[in-house]
């Protein structure tokens, strides 16, 4: 096996280019980190075709009623609880749908917990659910955390889809993954601290991941956030601006459709849009498997109006108001 004695992971080598970084001035010393920031998006670019595989197989899987995995270390496991947690108000995903495994648990998000990521035995206990028909994303900037080896063995015996996503271009632990992401990053500009570079790597994947599975899972219709949960006054604002920017409705109507959908903004969305009562809209919705493309498509909706978004789409709530924009594909 490779150890860190014999070779050093990429992350982990000194970069030639900020051994004088303590002797700059702070001005200096932001500009060199942003100028590394730099180089994390065009690095994720290299690996849009394996996390677009990803995406298709994680849709696959959830529409099948599996679930997807996240596991990960530190930095990654935190990264990896900020993204599943954020899931439930932005798209309404259910509990369940995406869950994050960090090494140590609840305690280890706040303080570092020592020796909890050489655990491989943990990994793979903390992975006990998991099943054939899931999706095991394990995120390692090393490409060898023993934690995340164990969840991703066990995954994989288990006939789970296993992924891998890291910032080591040869991951020791790639040939346990059906998918790999090696977000080629380089040394980071202070030595081995991967909280930076890799950290961003890493978010950019899994905010990328998460966000395509629910588009194509149809948790948003054009470009609108249309299973929010409303759940504070910023958001209850949003939704009613979302229901007037989707459909020329004004404010008042707006609020109406939501009251007669108990708050609902699919609902308020399809029946202001097909001309609907809250029942039949509801109908649609359940058939749709709540895709409001589909479900839109499955009514009888007058002709076309102006996109959504654009003045006279705003502007004019004298006719009906059916979508304009219509997603292609399956986003369903």
């Amino acid at each position: 096996m490779i150890t860190e004695a014999t070779v050093l992971a990429p992350t982990e080598e000194r970069h030639p280019g900020t051994v004088g970084i303590d002797a700059l001035g702070t001005l200096e010393v932001l500009r060199l980190l942003n100028a590394e920031d730099a180089r994390v998006a065009p690095a994720v670019t290299e690996v849009l075709p394996q996390l677009a595989a990803l995406v298709d197989a994680a849709v696959t899987a959830v529409r099948a009623g599996g679930t997807v995995h996240y596991v990960g270390a530190g930095t990654s496991g935190r990264l990896a609880v900020l993204d599943a947690a954020e899931l439930l108000p932005t798209f309404n995903a259910p509990p369940g749908l995406v869950v994050a495994h960090h090494a140590g648990g609840p305690a280890a998000l706040l303080r570092a917990v020592e020796n909890v990521e050489d655990d491989a035995d943990q990994g793979a206990a903390d992975l006990d659910d998991v099943a054939a028909g899931d999706v095991v994303v394990g995120l390692t900037a090393s490409g060898r955390t023993p934690y995340v080896a164990g969840a991703l063995r066990l995954a994989r015996e288990r006939g789970a889809v296993t992924a891998l996503v890291t910032a080591n271009p040869s991951p020791e632990l790639g040939p346990l993954a059906d998918h790999c992401l090696a977000v080629d990053t380089g040394p980071e500009v202070i030595t081995g601290s991967t909280r930076l570079k890799a950290g961003t790597a890493q978010k950019l994947v899994l905010n990328a991941f998460s966000t395509a599975v629910m588009i194509r899972l149809g948790r948003t219709w054009s470009n609108l956030m249309v299973d929010v949960v409303a759940t504070n006054a910023k958001l209850r604002g949003r939704v009613v601006r979302i229901l007037r920017e989707a459909t020329g409705a004004g404010d008042d109507e707006a609020r109406g459709a939501l009251e007669a959908c108990d708050g609902e903004l699919k609902p308020a969305l399809v029946a202001l849009l097909a001309g609907v009562d809250a029942a039949t809209a509801r109908r649609a919705l359940a058939a749709a498997e709540g895709s409001v493309a589909h479900a839109l498509a499955a009514l009888p909706v007058p002709g076309p109006v102006p996109a959504p978004g654009t003045p006279s789409a705003i502007t004019d709530s004298s006719t009906p108001r059916p979508p304009a924009h219509v997603p292609t594909g399956d986003p369903a």
